[in-house]
């Protein structure tokens, strides 16, 4: 929304004509109605993409600074955000007018909540009490008189979470008495009372907002007040809410819970400074860090999920089709003269060509339509050798706002384009050099004269060690894992949540235990180990045989190819206890010298993704250093994941390392590497107290449970990016 504000001034005179006092202030002129399932301003409807709001300051709490206000509204201007809820109360008088200046449109909320009252018993609920209702109506009245005037309020909400009862009737009536400009919103007692003019769920799951909206008898628009819980690394499964509400009628969309980390800088003792949660001053009783649920830091620092927010909110979508290229243009009031679109092709990675996308004008609500082999990058793609072809179409503004200035990106989507041929796997030189093998005791050397040299542990089953020029690579074997350190939502749920299950599956305390291992072909050009590894749910101490059959959790059938170019394909066939739970992780775990800190990859980014949060991620050639691959969650977790991942090195400052990569069929992977453990991730309650690790830790997934969203108190994550595992193969 680009606003017209007018200046308003009123003067004030007495009889004679003098002035005795002149006051102005800035006003909107628009139009808030309703149609059959629709919220409409000007006439036209409008998707709110909108956000949950609390005053918050990093160091001052709840006392807000303008700064900080305008803070809020560029960033969420240059993210597709266009509405925010004010949750929940009534804020800072200078909020509505910075409001109103950048276009937002804005909830207003009053201060009426009785969360958790239900638990008091046979106390009869205020909202029930004829006694509470002029306390409750002196809130709504305070807010409707307060900020009337603001044109970018289009609903009055009676509160948050304060159940239902005849004190809301009463409330409802008197705005709608009062101000019939506006709509009435209120999510309690089921979203759909009398005195809602919104259907305004919080955390409704997908199947139902969509039923509601296909329900006949259902004339309201459906907003959702509250989805997408952004409690540390999170807001899985975003892509298919936007899936849902680009193709539903009656879905407007909704707000996401919430904006920023409510975490306050706190001073340590030695003079660092770190964000603190409940707890953290001595108080009780306190919520942890539930308060931490934000999509950016408390320093408004954006948490990667952030881009997924602009990417599910972006006002122009394009897709492919057969042979058709849609452009849409979602607006339901402007054109889009006042953008320029851009192109680029892009083939294994690399920038094949790119220009721009001569378009004529997009109508609001309609759609432009190019045959893709009409468009300017078709010679490129038939001329390209490469096995995957990615059409970028990039969305730019041409002329500078008050939030942003030209030539900012309000959309970017990626298409891929037909396949010309088969991926053709990373080429095994079987005929480069002699390899020399020795046997001594337990250990096998394998070596092709100072270029490389590996060593396996038949007593392990594993790698004991990997150098490369002398320079050592790897300093732990390659070992099956099962296992992540914990997210917010893998902890919600209690007895029902991912993690006291995995727990009580013992994933979290597994330990590899060779059954056997037998050189099964050598020559002087390859050597073929074939291991059968068992992983067992161990006591305190690892356990050198198996005592009970019921303790083997997997049974991982292994086979190591060493190839005299120094080239390993391993491949992995997993075969888990029937009786375990759906598990975090499908892949393989191994440590690198530290040195290697160089990490270039040709997958998903170049920020944190997962396979339930990666729409926003392009496919692409991106490089990265391991400390900067960390996303310094306030509460620690798995994080750093980079998906769709077809192959990654780890190198050096001298450009000695490893590469890996899917091979053979095998789908892209999950990749991780950080200089923190699973277990130091699983063990810090704060990202502060994190302690590097002495290595690098690299995990390579064939399959990564989602990080999930929908809510964070119960198990969310969608049962396509759940994986009950009863047999997979992985060839790396």
């Amino acid at each position: 929304m680009i606003p017209n504000l007018y200046t308003l001034v009123v003067c004030l005179k007495d009889a004679s004509g003098h002035l005795i006092d002149c006051e102005s202030c800035r006003v909107g002129i628009r139009q808030i109605s309703k149609a059959p399932k629709q919220l409409l301003v000007n006439g036209h409807p409008v998707i709110i993409r909108g956000v949950n709001r609390h005053e918050h300051h990093p160091r001052l709490g709840k006392t807000n600074l303008e700064a900080c206000m305008v803070k809020d509204l560029v960033l969420m201007k240059q993210n597709n955000i266009n509405a925010v809820r004010n949750s929940h109360y009534p804020q800072h008088p200078r909020w509505y007018e910075l409001c109103d200046l950048f276009g937002m449109y804005m909830i207003d909320e009053a201060n009426i909540e009785t969360h958790g009252f239900d638990l008091s018993g046979n106390v009869k609920h205020p909202t029930q009490e004829p006694i509470w209702v002029s306390a409750m109506m002196d809130r709504v009245v305070g807010m409707v008189e307060r900020d009337k005037n603001h044109a970018c309020i289009f609903a009055w909400s009676l509160g948050n979470e304060a159940s239902y009862g005849p004190n809301h009737a009463a409330l409802a009536g008197w705005i709608r008495g009062k101000d019939s400009s506006r709509v009435v919103h209120y999510e309690g007692g089921g979203s759909r009372t009398t005195s809602t003019d919104i259907v305004c769920p919080m955390y409704m799951r997908i199947w139902d907002i969509v039923k509601v909206a296909n329900d006949p008898t259902e004339t309201r628009p459906l907003i959702l007040c509250e989805y997408s819980h952004a409690m540390g690394n999170s807001n899985g499964n975003i892509h298919e809410y936007w899936e849902a509400i680009d193709s539903t009628f009656g879905l407007q969309g909704g707000f996401i819970w919430e904006w920023a980390d409510q975490g306050l800088l706190k001073d340590a003792e030695n003079g660092s400074k770190h964000w603190a949660y409940g707890g953290d001053f001595g108080d009780t009783p306190n919520d942890l860090n539930f308060c931490v649920h934000g999509v950016t830091f408390p320093d408004r620092t954006p948490h990667p999920a952030l881009h997924e927010f602009k990417y599910v909110y972006q006002p122009i979508k394009v897709s492919l089709r057969e042979e058709t290229i849609k452009i849409t243009n979602t607006y339901f009031c402007e054109t889009t003269q006042a953008l320029e679109f851009s192109w680029a092709v892009h083939g294994d990675g690399c920038e094949l060509g790119s220009g721009i996308l001569s378009l004529p004008s997009i109508e609001p609500q309609s759609n432009y339509e190019i045959n893709w082999k009409s468009g300017p990058w078709y010679s490129l793609w038939a001329s390209s050798l490469a096995a995957e072809n990615f059409l970028t179409v990039t969305v730019k503004l041409l002329q500078s706002t008050r939030w942003v200035e030209s030539g900012h990106v309000i959309s970017s989507s990626q298409i891929q384009l037909p396949a010309k041929r088969d991926v053709v796997p990373h080429v095994i030189k079987t005929c480069d050099g002699t390899m020399h093998t020795e046997i001594v005791g337990d250990i096998i050397t394998m070596s092709q004269q100072n270029i490389w040299e590996l060593k396996f542990n038949i007593q392990r089953g594993a790698f004991e060690s990997w150098k490369v020029e002398g320079v050592p690579v790897m300093l732990e074997g390659i070992l099956p894992c099962f296992w992540r350190a914990a997210t917010d939502n893998d902890k919600g749920g209690k007895v029902a949540s991912y993690l006291y299950r995995w727990k009580a599956a013992c994933l979290d305390n597994v330990f590899f235990l060779s059954e056997s291992c037998a050189i099964q072909n050598k020559t002087d050009r390859l050597v073929k180990i074939e291991v059968v590894s068992l992983g067992i749910a161990k006591a305190e101490e690892k356990p050198s045989t198996v005592s009970n059959e019921s303790n083997i959790l997997f049974k991982v059938n292994i086979t190591y190819t060493i190839y005299g170019s120094g080239d390993v394909i391993m491949e992995c066939n997993v075969k888990p206890n029937s009786n375990l739970p759906p598990l975090p992780r499908v892949g393989i775990e191994f440590h690198l010298n530290k040195s290697l800190d160089r990490v270039k990859w040709y997958g998903r980014g170049p920020f944190e993704c997962y396979p339930d949060r990666k729409a926003a991620a392009h496919v692409g050639l991106y490089e990265k250093n391991v400390s900067d691959m960390h996303v310094p969650y306030i509460a620690p977790g798995e994080c750093s994941g980079r998906a769709d991942v077809r192959w990654v090195t780890f190198q050096n400052k001298a450009g000695m390392g490893i590469y890996a990569s899917m091979y053979d069929g095998s789908p892209p992977m999950q990749m991780n590497a950080s200089y923190y453990t699973t277990t130091e991730l699983d063990r810090a309650t704060h990202n502060e107290e994190l302690v590097e690790g002495d290595d690098i830790e690299v995990h390579l997934d064939h399959k990564h449970m989602g990080v999930g969203g929908d809510d964070s108190w119960s198990p969310a994550v969608h049962e396509r990016n759940i994986y009950f595992l009863l047999f997979c193969t992985r060839s790396l």
